[in-house]
């Protein structure tokens, strides 16, 4: 049976981390004063949680009062900052700083607090960080740097921000090669986008792992606005394939993306029928073999040949079975 809040006794981790929750000082004071510290789930101090909800007044009663250890990690390697910088708590951000927390301690997987505080949009946080010497270029166990983790997130008030601070914080690549730019592509950043290509250098359809360029994210996620700019801005190739040979008609026709496929061929007169050069099948293949049912019927409204064989004699959709996976679509960020 779960223990109420109501039925739980004094001094203990759970009530003590609800009074901190909530901010009732006075409370956590009267408490504290019979059951001393505690650590709460996953490791918990009440420090990790009174940084976590914002509680700026409660962080400095524990540090000052009780001698709380600012540094203190719980099971993820967290300290209070983290949860501070994550939260976009300014206050209990700027307290820790000014108490001497170390600014880029690492949590798990190598996640600093101004990573963390880049999955938000809250430019204040990130500059106080900096200000307090963050370093934008640490890389986390993925190989993002905080610049590329603010193009996911697409605030180019942020990206400003940050090339002004660290010009060279464009120049990253993930482990497997994947550039802010692919990034914000990806996640339909337009404005995002629109920044780094304004004041980065990226090569024209720069490739990931999978030779995989940032317009064929752009179109297999939908973002036709963003492959329109890349193509206006950066002179990308609507026509470039990946390492399986893939283009990304094909790559589009795998994620069902009818409004990308009718740009590519109404639009820019990609051929309908264009095949995949390793597996010499046409994006209508691709379509069929992973179900897309909708894409299909759009692709043979635009004129595809359901006849088409592959390099194996096979026609049509018949040439995709069931299960064979035949083009990688990126899902990293």
């Amino acid at each position: 049976m779960r223990l109420s809040r109501a039925m739980a006794p004094p001094g203990d981790p759970r009530r003590l981390c609800r009074l901190v929750q909530e901010g009732r000082l006075r409370a956590l004071q009267e408490e504290l004063a019979v059951a001393g510290g505690c650590r709460g789930p996953a490791g918990d101090t009440l420090l990790h949680c009174a940084a976590r909800h914002g509680r700026q007044d409660i962080l400095a009663y524990l540090v000052e009062a009780w001698s709380m250890d600012i540094e203190a990690a719980n099971r993820d390697y967290k300290r209070p900052l983290h949860e501070a910088a994550s939260m976009g708590h300014r206050d209990c951000v700027r307290y820790l700083l000014g108490r001497g927390a170390v600014v880029d301690s690492l949590k798990k997987a190598d996640w600093t607090p101004l990573m963390m505080a880049c999955t938000r949009k809250n430019l204040d946080v990130i500059q106080d960080l900096v200000e307090h010497g963050a370093n934008p270029l640490l890389k986390n166990k993925d190989g993002w740097n905080s610049f590329h983790i603010a193009s996911r997130e697409g605030h180019p008030v942020i990206l400003r921000y940050l090339l002004t601070v660290c010009p060279d914080a464009w120049k990253t690549e993930s482990n497997i090669r994947r550039t802010p730019l692919h990034t914000a592509a990806m996640h339909g950043c337009f404005e995002a986008v629109r920044v780094l290509l304004e004041r980065c250098h990226y090569e024209p359809d720069c490739r990931d792992n999978c030779g995989v360029t940032p317009f064929m994210d752009a179109i297999q996620c939908g973002h036709v606005s963003i492959a329109k700019l890349l193509l206006e801005q950066h002179e990308a190739s609507s026509s470039a394939a990946d390492s399986m040979g893939a283009q990304a008609l094909h790559r589009a026709a795998v994620t069902g993306q009818d409004e990308a496929i009718r740009f590519l061929v109404c639009g820019l007169g990609i051929d309908v029928d264009v095949r995949a050069k390793s597996s010499q099948l046409t994006a209508l293949h691709y379509a069929a073999k992973e179900g897309q049912t909708n894409t299909v019927q759009t692709l043979l409204s635009l004129g595809a040949d359901i006849n088409a064989t592959d390099e194996r004699n096979r026609s049509g959709p018949s040439a995709c079975p069931p299960g064979k996976f035949l083009v990688p679509v990126t899902v990293a960020s």
